[in-house]
């Protein structure tokens, strides 16, 4: 296999220390180098969590959700002192040393691929570029499917603090859900009811480093999300995120202590493309680390993912193929290491 080593992937956190520049797979094409981006047109729109019940507040939800497919909350009930914990307990985990960092491992015996734990993801082709960034990613629902020998052992506050944010952040899911479904007039618990007792719940903690020529690369390729919809924090006010609209890139904000909202494929789907799901990517840095927490909600894997029926009719016909969550997860993979959508190929 010595001819495939390069389907074992760096860590980042380890190159950077020892390297000037990126090497060849981690720098950008000239079509995807980072172009001017201009400022917010009009600010990603703030949704007061506990206001959602308020005519002119949903109103402000559903704009944000067919023009930008994401949004910052406040007043989302997680407390100020629990986001500080489980960023802190995240990078600590990451500044450990490599060989602590590998007892959770997703490279079974250092070369077979798996989603769950830390390293970076799967590289598919030899000319696949590549993120300058690192991660660790978890399985914390179904509580019968959670692997702990998939969790950091330290720092020793880990798992309790994830397993906390985690219970706290589904309460968000529920109200945004529950509003959603009401926007588009259908029955309250309609999306709530798409989840069965098998449906996922991850969290990708993203850590990225320092880039000493941060405009060749990028920390997180452009993609948008699989699943419904996923919460993220991040543990700084570092300008990284951007998403795409209208051919455009556009930073997005940070607001302390809010939590950003972002619209997963499986929802555009569900709403017959009312609700986007937005591709986003993430820039570099040259001088400031940064670590980001991304709750992720999905399907089980039989569910069939489609269009409401309610949403349709002679004049708006369904305008995505119907596909189980399995098989869109199969291509979604396959998809991400090219920079492409699979949710394109879903399109009637």
């Amino acid at each position: 296999m010595a001819d495939e080593q390069w389907r074992v992937p760096m860590v980042v956190q380890e190159l950077a220390a020892s390297v000037k520049e990126p090497p060849s797979q981690y720098v950008l094409g000239e079509q995807n180098r980072l172009l001017v981006v201009d400022q917010m047109a009009e600010s990603v729109p703030i949704i007061d969590l506990s206001r959602l019940a308020a005519a002119d507040e949903a109103d402000k939800l559903r704009a944000a959700l067919q023009s930008w497919g994401l949004f910052q909350v406040t007043n989302h009930g997680i407390e100020s002192s629990l986001m500080d914990d489980v960023i802190t307990a995240a990078k600590a985990f990451f500044h450990q040393p490599l060989e602590e960092k590998q007892k959770c491992s997703n490279l079974l015996d250092g070369k077979h691929f798996q989603v769950e734990g830390y390293g970076n993801d799967q590289i598919k082709t030899q000319h696949q570029t590549r993120d300058w960034s690192d991660r660790l990613h978890l399985k914390v629902g179904p509580e019968d499917e959670i692997n702990l020998a998939n969790w950091p052992k330290h720092p020793e506050s880990f798992r309790d603090v994830l397993q906390e944010y985690t219970a706290k952040s589904k309460r968000i899911k529920h109200i945004i859900l529950g509003t959603m479904a009401r926007l588009l007039e259908l029955e309250e618990d309609y999306f709530l009811n798409q989840f069965s007792d098998k449906a996922p719940t991850t969290v990708r903690i993203n850590h990225y480093v320092p880039c000493p020529t941060p405009d060749i690369v990028l920390g997180f390729k452009a993609h948008s999300d699989d699943g419904v919809l996923a919460t993220l924090l991040v543990d700084n006010d570092v300008p990284a995120l951007q998403v795409l609209r209208d051919g455009v890139w556009y930073g997005v904000p940070t607001n302390p202590r809010s939590l950003l909202v972002n619209m997963g494929d499986f929802m555009e789907v569900m709403s017959n493309g009312i609700f986007k799901s937005p591709v986003h990517r993430v820039v570099a840095n040259a001088e400031t680390e940064r670590t980001s927490i991304a709750m992720f909600y999905g399907l089980d894997p039989e569910k069939v993912i489609e269009p409401a029926a309610d949403l349709l009719h002679q004049k708006q016909p369904a305008r995505y193929k119907k596909v189980k969550t399995k098989d869109y997860m199969a291509g979604f993979y396959e998809h991400f290491a090219r920079g492409t959508r699979v949710l394109d190929s879903m399109k009637v």
